[in-house]
């Protein structure tokens, strides 16, 4: 079966991750963290002191990577940037939003969820 170039590589994907502290380290934990020859991570821990700029800056480069399949970002970081979230069109990388535990899931909030609403005509 032949598989397309763009889509896959010989060592696989990464997922990406934008969120806080705990969230990064379950992740990390979990065997998602990389750090390339560059010192290039792919993940951003986010707390109240880091700048909107900053967090559309990492969302900026990881939805350029190459190697980069899925962006997960939490659902309350992803507010601070939903106007780059949402111009973002490309079906690689994905982004899908996430809970954290101090902020719970909120279907009406996700950009994600809301395009295949409207797609499917249940808006």
């Amino acid at each position: 079966m032949a598989q397309n170039a763009n889509i896959t590589s010989q060592d696989g994907m990464l997922l990406a991750v934008l969120a806080d502290e705990d969230t990064i380290t379950g992740f990390l934990l979990a065997g998602v963290g990389n750090v390339d020859l560059r010192k290039k991570r792919n993940y951003l821990i986010v707390d109240s002191k880091t700048p909107a700029r900053a967090i559309e800056s990492a969302f900026k480069e990881f939805a350029a990577r190459d190697d980069i399949a899925v962006i997960l970002i939490s659902q309350q970081v992803a507010g601070q940037i939903r106007n780059v979230i949402e111009a973002h069109n490309k079906p690689i990388p994905a982004v899908l939003e996430i809970p954290s535990k101090d902020c719970p899931y909120d279907p009406s909030q996700d950009s994600l969820l809301t395009r295949v609403k409207h797609i499917a005509g249940f808006n």
